[in-house]
């Protein structure tokens, strides 16, 4: 219950206490104009966006409009570049590969891989097989021809060649008259997976200076 105020004696204290009611009116009033205008204040800003963004409507189905989102797959490893480059490291020739005992020390000096009978280097040297290509090696250093004996022999595999020359050349220009790049060719030769048997070419094809090797079949 709310307390009584103090007894109105006089016409001042009836001044004073609607002087009080009038105070407290207005208040009241003031109060009440800020909510109203706070309300229309949001009332607008409603009206604007609503007038930016234009008549809407919910989606239905919007399940079936959605886009998924995937996470962007990884880059491509270029599994077929390492595993080149890794068969290549592997058919690396090397000048320190040791071949005196897979030679046959006959007198034209011959190679046969295991498991390739001699009837195969003999028909090679007796021309069985026709030359399909060549190469010479003739005026390149060393790591050049081993480097163009490599590339040379893997083409020639991948083409389906069968017989192939090598021009090495008798080393009469070598220092001591040594085929120096006879014996690497050799070497080279022997450490290329491609490569079945060969032997040294007949004179009319380059004698001492030239050898015809026998590739794998089926190798294209």
């Amino acid at each position: 219950m709310a307390s009584k105020g103090p007894p109105i004696k006089t016409l001042a204290d009836l001044k004073g206490v609607a002087r009080q009611l009038a105070e407290q009116r207005e208040q009241a009033a003031a109060e009440a104009a800020a909510r109203a205008a706070a309300q229309k204040k949001r009332h607008a800003e409603q009206d604007l966006f609503a007038r930016a963004v234009g008549t809407t409507r919910p989606l239905r189905g919007e399940h079936k409009h959605a886009v998924p989102l995937t996470p962007e797959p990884p880059a491509p490893i270029p599994m077929q570049h390492q595993l080149d480059e890794q068969r290549v490291l592997r058919e690396a020739m090397s000048d320190e590969f040791d071949v005196t005992t897979l030679l046959d020390a006959d007198d034209a000096m011959s190679f046969r891989r295991p498991g390739i009978g001699t009837d195969v280097t003999r028909k090679l040297r007796a021309g069985e097989w026709s030359i399909q290509r060549e190469i010479d090696l003739h005026g390149l250093r060393s790591d050049e021809a081993r480097e163009a004996l490599s590339q040379f022999i893997r083409t020639a595999s991948k083409q389906g060649m069968r017989c192939v020359r090598v021009v090495h050349g008798k080393g009469l220009g070598s220092p001591g008259r040594q085929p120096v790049l006879k014996l690497k060719a050799q070497r080279w030769l022997i450490q290329k997976s491609e490569v079945l048997a060969f032997v040294q070419a007949k004179p009319a094809e380059g004698g001492a200076g030239a050898m015809l090797v026998l590739l794998a079949p089926g190798s294209r």
